[in-house]
């Protein structure tokens, strides 16, 4: 018997809702229909809940499926499934009509009573106290304002809505507006992320959910000092835009650095903050998650024009703080690293060994504000790393008066003269032995310098440090040594600066540590030694580095040195006893002898340095792109801190000692947002302590008095912090 070759039709159609394994729900807008082993069992027209609902508790009293299939097929859950089953057992069918809509009871709202809730309201009362005067609940009074989105015979409000970008009525600065939903869930943003899926989208607007209690609403304290930095500006000029999609550079940047002030500087920080809590303040429903930041700082780092960002980033900082880049920093810093790709070693001076590292080269202006920093190639110098650096400096400064500070890592008499004679001037410690100051070379010294007094003990005189010789080059060079002395240690400092006077000296030295404290602070709260990428390149392989072999050489050539002398030493004794034989002593000199010369020669023979090839041929580097964004971000967000701490001292009597920490709190401050007549409302909840919320009052209005308005918007951004914690 031939079968035939037609293909079977399936048991239930394929759009349709499968129920348990024999049947499956099919619905539109004409009706339902249930179909049960490939037939049609049950069916009804819309808006019949009565045979909708029958047929659920018939397939569940036929064991088609269990209660849990059902009721989501049904959309419903088991619980509501049982509850009609109930209904029908005691009322029949006609008891699975839909519920009454409307009250279930009399309602409270008189004619009287909803009089005198809004001659309260009006008052400025919250919906709480109005509720307790008149024995309502908050709810009751709520929808007798028309606030409750569900009141009889009302409109929602406005601002119950969430991404709107209306109002009912404006509100009163440092007032919560009782129109504002709570925690006000951003409106999905679905048409323009499948247009960024299709590619259509440039990058999406921001538009502000407006709520209240919003968390990290305090972010946004930063932006009056992220425009002044300039980091959008200069990276839109460097970069352009993103490729087409829903998160473009402006929000990749943002997001970065709303992460780095939250203490969550790394890409993976993004999993450990709500998305729709970051997306508020971005202006979107919710904000990148991890693999979406790392794919668009890849499309930056594939452009491969990190170093200009951080170049406009520094002439954009001076620009704005011409005062503090009269002298410059320069200090060295090893980023360690703790990967299993081979990457050259580099001293780490905090943990004193060698380590696989990489080496950076960061610039500071006078307060520690990191400027600029640049990746040094393996091996490089400090020395040789500020004298690469003074044609770019002296552009940077457009000729004004600079002066560089670094430490004995730095000390160079030849550079020296190179930096005096480009028209710069120096201030370092003298590195090496140095005559000792007498005691009465010293005089008591006060130096103020930002409102405190710094008293020293110092010694001033001039020296003279000698060259090497070169041709056309004077022998020596005239510098000005200050010492201090702190008991019986002298620390010995070096200038070519002779118009200032030795307080201002030493204080400018000295002031070096405030570079050594970003360090330290960034690697704890900013994630500076991160590793943000995995990325490696290739290391030169003609690169000159000391060869292994000959210190092999050396240290086998110490040990036989050492051998032979005490060999030498036993003969010596064996001589001095009259009856010793020295004969079988000296065969062993003789030969200990012949090793040593035998190893000079090697030694002599073998170079010093060797190209890299022949000493790690699979040497590797770590990508620069990825870690200098990054620097720019974070250095950026530091920035920014720094610039809110100082607006912030004036109104804080412990700003030196707690205003970081009294911004890091702010940050993470929840919040009103609020759109007012071109504004967007920032209003701020307290902070932990009164003071603390004092000198937060008074930066928002400094902050507001800058008039910055949002990136991407028109909106004017407008700070307070409530009067009251009371939320209606």
């Amino acid at each position: 018997m031939q079968l035939t070759s037609q293909s079977r039709l399936p048991l239930i159609p394929a759009e349709a809702k499968p129920i348990g394994l024999a049947a499956g729900l099919l619905e539109d807008e004409r009706g339902g229909v249930v179909f049960l082993h490939g037939l049609a069992a049950y069916q009804w027209d819309a808006g019949d809940e009565v045979a909708r609902r029958l047929a659920a508790i018939q397939l569940y009293g036929l064991k088609v499926a269990n209660a849990g299939e059902i009721g989501t097929a049904f959309g419903s859950g088991r619980a509501s499934l049982f509850r009609w089953k109930e209904r029908q057992k005691q009322g029949g069918s006609g008891a699975l009509a839909s519920d009454k809509p409307g009250p279930r009871g009399p309602s409270k709202l008189k004619p009287e009573t909803l009089a005198q809730i809004e001659v309260l309201d009006s008052k400025g009362l919250s919906g709480r106290e109005i509720g307790r005067r008149l024995g309502l609940v908050e709810r009751t009074v709520r929808r007798g304002l028309g606030r409750d989105a569900k009141a009889p015979g009302r409109a929602p409000s406005p601002a119950s809505s969430a991404g709107t970008s209306e109002v009912a009525a404006p509100a009163e600065p440092g007032i919560a507006t009782t129109e504002l939903v709570a925690v006000a869930a951003p409106a999905p943003r679905l048409e323009e992320r499948q247009a960024a899926r299709r590619g259509e989208l440039e990058e999406a607007a921001p538009v502000f959910t407006q709520g209240r209690e919003l968390p990290l609403v305090g972010l946004l304290l930063a932006l009056p000092a992220l425009a002044e930095s300039g980091l959008l500006e200069v990276a839109e000029e460097i970069y352009g835009k993103l490729r087409n999609g829903f998160y473009g550079l402006r929000s990749t940047l943002l997001t970065l650095l709303f992460l780095a002030l939250l203490r969550e500087p790394r890409a993976e920080g993004a999993s450990r903050i709500g998305p729709s809590d970051l997306g508020r303040v971005l202006g979107l429903d919710r904000a990148p998650e991890v693999k979406t930041i790392r794919r668009k700082l890849g499309e930056l780092t594939g452009v491969g024009r990190a170093s200009e960002l951080l170049w406009g980033l520094a002439r954009k900082h001076v620009q704005a703080r011409p005062d503090a880049l009269g002298y410059l920093y320069l200090d060295g810093h090893v980023r360690v690293y703790s990967g299993t790709r081979r990457l050259p070693k580099a001293h780490v001076t905090r943990l004193r060994i060698a380590a696989p590292a990489t080496e950076e080269m960061w610039v500071s202006d006078a307060d520690g504000e990191p400027v600029l920093v640049l990746i040094q190639e393996p091996g490089t110098s400090l020395v040789k790393q500020v004298r690469a650096l003074l044609p770019e400096l002296k552009e940077l400064l457009q000729g004004r008066r600079l002066t560089v500070c670094f430490d004995r890592g730095g000390w160079s008499p030849e550079l020296f003269y190179d930096l005096t004679q480009a028209g710069f001037d120096f201030i370092t410690y003298r590195k090496g032995r140095s005559r000792r100051e007498p005691a009465r070379a010293f005089q008591s010294v006060d130096y103020l310098a930002e409102g405190v007094v710094h008293r020293y003990e110092l010694a001033d005189s001039s020296r003279r440090i000698r060259l090497p010789k070169l041709k056309d080059r004077a022998k020596t060079l005239g510098v000005r040594q200050v010492v201090r002395r702190i008991a019986d240690h002298q620390s010995v400092i070096v200038t070519s600066r002779r118009d200032l006077s030795a307080g201002e000296i030493a204080f400018r030295m000295f002031s070096r540590w405030r570079q050594e404290n970003y360090f330290r602070y960034g690697r704890q709260h900013f994630g500076l030694d991160a590793l943000d990428s995995y990325a490696v390149h290739a290391d030169d392989s003609e690169r000159l580095v000391s060869n292994p072999k000959r210190q092999q050489v050396k240290r086998d050539l110490e040990r036989k040195q050492e051998r032979r002398k005490a060999l030498e030493a036993e003969v010596r004794k064996i001589r001095r006893d009259p009856g010793g034989d020295p004969s079988s002593t000296q065969l062993d000199l003789r030969v200990a002898r012949t090793e040593v010369a035998y190893l000079e020669a090697l030694l002599a023979q073998t170079p010093a340095r060797v190209p890299l090839s022949q000493v790690a041929p699979e040497a590797r580097l770590l990508d620069p792109e990825p870690k200098l964004i990054t620097h720019a971000v974070r250095l950026t967000a530091y920035n920014a801190e720094s610039a809110l701490a100082r607006l912030l001292a004036p109104f804080y009597r412990r700003a030196q000692d707690e205003g970081r920490a009294l911004l890091r709190e702010a940050f993470k401050a929840s919040g009103d947002l609020e759109i007012v007549d071109g504004r967007l409302e920032v209003r701020l909840n307290h902070l932990s302590a009164p003071r603390r919320t004092r000198a937060l009052a008074d930066l928002c209005q400094l902050l507001s008095q800058s008039e910055t308005t949002f990136p991407g918007t028109d909106l004017v951004l407008h700070y307070s912090v409530k009067t009251s914690l009371t939320v209606s």
